[in-house]
């Protein structure tokens, strides 16, 4: 039974599957997070430019 467990690589597999999903999912977050606020402020800056240029 201990030696099937540890020849068999499905369930292995499917939690390297799962890491690496959970380590792009943060990834993500972190950059919407740091570059969202940035790119916000670019929209903004440029709505304000256009709405006291006309």
């Amino acid at each position: 039974m201990m030696t099937r467990l540890l020849v068999e690589e499905e369930g292995q597999t499917m939690v390297e599957y799962a890491l690496l999903t959970a380590l792009s999912a943060v990834a993500a977050i972190a950059i919407v997070s740091v570059f969202g606020r940035k790119t916000r402020d670019v929209f903004v800056t440029v709505n304000m430019s256009l709405v006291t240029a006309g």
